[in-house]
């Protein structure tokens, strides 16, 4: 008896040390306002439900503590892991929503980005409340999860990890998500360019116009504009990558 106890504590404490360690990464969940001890609460929760679909694929409890010792940093990597490669996911849209409030002319204006627990910019952190409301509004939050459930299959804790696929993978993910951020903020980069052109244009048809003043309220007002029209479909766009970035996790 004593050793079947045993045995389910070592199966579920590698479960909740990959859950517990995605959890702490994951956008919706990672965000300020989800308090420390929900969030375990959270892994935990899961771990317990988890636990009897997963537990055949864990490797045995081993009889040294150095290895036993291996498997649980192991774990702790490839839920960190996981958690990373979601968040770069996630920095597209962040990365659109800056070039967004550069080209509208919110540079300075700064809020409170629960996604990264940070300073952002208006637009930035506005996205980013978008995009995690329709990440629970329809469920991709439950395609994270089925991620890190179909992550046994790629990485198993009896195995060392391949740490240069590792780092290729993180770094082909980042340069994508540098690529797709730009593209989507691609309309708002012509803007700029058109609408400085024809201020330029302007100025120099007419010198004696103050063009500064003139040209930072149309700035905003055009801005806005394309925003609200481009909206529906950057967030419809990202959500087609940030399925396909975890796709890869899933078989």
């Amino acid at each position: 008896m004593t050793d079947i106890l045993q045995a389910s504590l070592y199966s579920y404490a590698l479960i909740f040390l990959r859950i517990g360690s995605v959890f702490m990464l994951m956008p919706g969940f990672s965000a300020s306002y989800v308090n420390t001890q929900v969030r375990l609460i959270l892994a935990l929760s899961v771990t317990i439900i988890l636990q009897p679909l997963i537990a055949s694929q864990l490797p045995p409890q081993p009889d040294s503590f150095a290895l036993e010792l291996q498997y649980m940093i192991n774990e702790i990597s490839i839920g960190l892991f996981l958690g990373i490669i979601m968040q770069i996911l996630f920095f597209a849209l962040n990365f659109a929503g800056g070039i967004a409030s550069q080209s509208i002319g919110f540079a300075n204006a700064q809020l409170f980005d629960p996604a990264f627990q940070g300073q952002s910019m208006l637009i930035e952190s506005f996205l980013s409340v978008v995009a995690l409301t329709f990440i629970f509004v329809t469920d991709i939050h439950h395609l994270m999860i089925s991620a890190l459930i179909d992550s046994y299959r790629l990485f198993s804790a009896a195995q060392p990890l391949p740490w240069n696929d590792l780092a290729q993978h993180l770094s082909q993910t980042l340069s994508q998500s540098f690529n797709f951020g730009f593209k989507l903020g691609a309309p708002f980069v012509a803007f700029t360019l058109i609408f400085y052109s024809c201020m330029g244009l302007i100025s120099r048809l007419m010198p004696q116009l103050n063009i500064f003043f003139l040209s930072l309220p149309i700035q905003i007002y055009l801005g806005l504009g394309l925003l609200f029209l481009t909206v529906p479909i950057i967030i419809n766009v990202f959500f087609r990558y940030y399925n396909e970035g975890l796709q890869f996790f899933i078989e």
